[in-house]
């Protein structure tokens, strides 16, 4: 007998049993989508690869496409439109393209969205798709089957166990590897160094500014056009990146090689970024110590890079910064790392700094001041 609402115990067992099965359908089409996961980024470097973007963007058309069109472009002697369609569409459900369905046809046609707008070279010849290209190039897909290696044994990185030596060095030696980081690190480094010209006043006053890593010069240039009262600007790296680095005419600009774990040249600031995350809390603080030597009291390093959040989301940017993370301890030091600002905090305290300023510009990147 049923009274009132009550739900009688068979029902009550199949509705619990149609959600169990409802999550772990969930849970199994989760697991599917994380194993099959590779299929993106070599996806997305596929059509870095073939200059897709560009070819449909053409200088702000941005005109829908079908993959035998943007094929006929890219591939002027023929290819397999439908082997490409099956990339475009994949990258779709990723946000990279829109679909277009025609009305009465089958037919699929593709334009860029606003990520995939990210890959179009623009007028400085500058895109995100170098930054894409050097994440897949064949040395550090060698290291990504042993990730497995660095929890077991963090004295050396995956990139070593697969490669014999360290990623810094080994670049050193490939000439193409290392214009390829260069083309890459520019087309990440200019709009967000817009973003930091715009929202960042603290290069006021200073008279003579060192970037550390500053690899071709992109990030000291932008400085000192939007600061030309900064007399003198020094684009420090390694030696042999800094032989590659381009002349940059009437800034002021000088190209100087060396080693900052030695030390550093002396400037009123100090600019860094995306240096930090790529060493150990030992090595960040020697890093640090020789910023600290080499700025006067009342100077400061402004370093730019990404801080985690102290609690786990599944935010864009979280998963962003995490798997940045787990790139950094496979490819870099297994014991290197991205930090959160109070970690940060910490470091900047014990190498001499006597507080630390974040101001938060950018969703992927933080400014970190450290004052002296």
């Amino acid at each position: 007998m049923v009274v009132g609402n009550e739900t009688p115990p068979m029902e009550q067992h199949n509705t619990s049993t149609t959600a169990d099965s409802e999550i772990q359908n969930k849970a199994r089409l989760a697991i599917i989508e994380l194993a099959n996961m590779i299929s993106v980024p070599m996806s997305l470097n596929a059509i870095v690869r073939l200059n897709v973007a560009d070819a449909i963007w053409q200088n702000g058309s941005n005109s829908p496409l079908s993959a035998s069109e943007i094929l006929a472009r890219v591939v002027p002697s023929g290819g397999d439109a439908h082997n490409l369609e099956r990339i475009l569409r994949m990258l779709t459900s990723y946000g990279v393209f829109e679909e277009h369905l025609s009305p009465n046809s089958s037919n699929h046609r593709y334009s860029l969205t606003d990520v995939g707008k990210t890959l179009v070279t623009d007028s400085d010849g500058l895109s995100y798709a170098p930054y894409v290209l050097q994440h897949h190039q064949d040395a550090l897909m060698r290291a990504w089957p042993r990730v497995h290696e660095a929890a077991i044994d963090s004295t050396t990185e995956p990139f070593v166990r697969a490669n014999g030596e360290a990623a810094y060095s080994y670049y050193g030696k490939k000439t193409e590897m290392n214009e390829l980081m260069q083309r890459a690190m520019a087309g990440v480094s200019v709009p967000f160094m817009k973003a930091v010209l715009d929202g960042y006043d603290g290069f006021k006053g200073v008279e003579k500014l060192v970037d550390v890593g500053g690899s071709a010069g992109d990030c000291l240039r932008m400085i000192l056009q939007k600061y030309p009262h900064i007399k003198e600007g020094i684009n420090f790296d390694l030696p042999e990146v800094v032989a590659r680095a381009p002349t940059i005419p009437e800034t002021g600009v000088s190209h100087v090689g060396g080693d900052m774990f030695k030390s550093i040249p002396t400037g009123d600031a100090i600019f860094m970024k995306w240096v930090l995350s790529t060493w150990t809390d030992d090595e960040c603080k020697i890093i640090l110590e020789n910023c600290c030597k080499s700025l006067p009291v009342g100077g400061k390093l402004i370093a730019c890079e990404p801080t985690l959040p102290e609690k786990t989301d599944e935010s864009h940017r979280t998963r962003a910064l995490l798997a940045s993370d787990v790139f950094i301890m496979t490819i870099y030091k297994a014991k290197s790392k991205q930090r959160t600002e109070e970690q940060f905090r910490q470091l900047g305290l014990s190498a001499g700094f006597s507080a630390l300023r974040p101001f938060h510009i950018d969703y992927f990147y933080c400014l970190l001041e450290f004052q002296k």
